[in-house]
């Protein structure tokens, strides 16, 4: 195992890490904002990825290592805890709750992309000769520190994109599923959220979202590519 291999892999846990304690501490503090305690009680409502490892460690250790290694990016999931019958009784509240952590991951990618331009004006970063998932912007001077944070702004952008635009797929147990009871009435949500907890519809649900995302997930980062880089043409 190269030690720059091992650098990049560090970068992306970082990223990842990051990036879902940002997405399951929204949902905790959301959650809370609405009159659920549950996730803030259970110490969700934190950037600190201690709780989240404890309550999904196979999530958000075994998974996202093995990813890097056998696929060259990271994958995984963490958690926070809800109060069903708060559900139930507030399913325009839940459907909020459920937008948050989305939410969370695209502020990540607005973020990101506002530091990359920033980099850009004063040089520290320059155009990539070709951009891809883990490659939105590269540094002046790659060997210098520049070139890490190049890599870990690329990484937040692209992987923050990918994670907000695949818990917004309306199929249960994914974010969507009871997001959408923003714009249901509130009987018609609260049935689709009860379905978003049977198991049954859950392991149909990722499988489904598995095969499918690759095809919703290309014009997305294209699109996004475009806002970054306005005429560049991506495509």
């Amino acid at each position: 195992m190269r030690p720059d291999t091992l650098a990049l892999g560090l970068l992306w846990y970082i990223a990842f890490l990051f990036s879902l304690c940002c997405h399951e501490g929204a949902h905790a503090l959301a959650a809370r904002l609405g009159g659920d305690p549950t996730a803030f009680l259970a110490g969700s409502m934190t950037l600190n990825p201690i709780p989240h490892i404890r309550r999904e460690p196979f999530g958000t250790v075994l998974v996202p290592v093995l990813s890097y290694f056998l696929a060259g990016w990271m994958i995984g999931w963490a958690s926070a805890p809800y109060n069903p019958a708060w559900q139930r009784q507030y399913p325009r509240r839940a459907a909020w709750m459920a937008l948050a952590g989305p939410a969370a991951n695209f502020t990540l990618v607005i973020l990101s992309a506002v530091a990359i331009h920033i980099g850009l004006a004063n040089h520290a970063f320059v155009l990539p000769a070709r951009i891809g998932f883990t490659s939105v912007v590269d540094a002046a001077a790659p060997a210098s520190i520049t070139g890490g944070v190049a890599a870990l702004l690329s990484i937040l952008f692209s992987l923050n994109l990918l994670l907000g635009t695949f818990n917004l797929l309306p199929v249960p147990p994914l974010d969507g599923t009871s997001a959408i009871g923003v714009i249901l009435p509130e009987g018609l949500a609260r049935r689709v959220a009860d379905l978003g907890r049977n198991r049954s519809f859950a392991l149909f649900g990722l499988l489904l979202a598995w095969l499918l995302f690759d095809y919703i997930f290309r014009p997305v980062f294209i699109f996004a590519l475009n806002l970054l880089y306005p005429g560049g043409g991506y495509g």
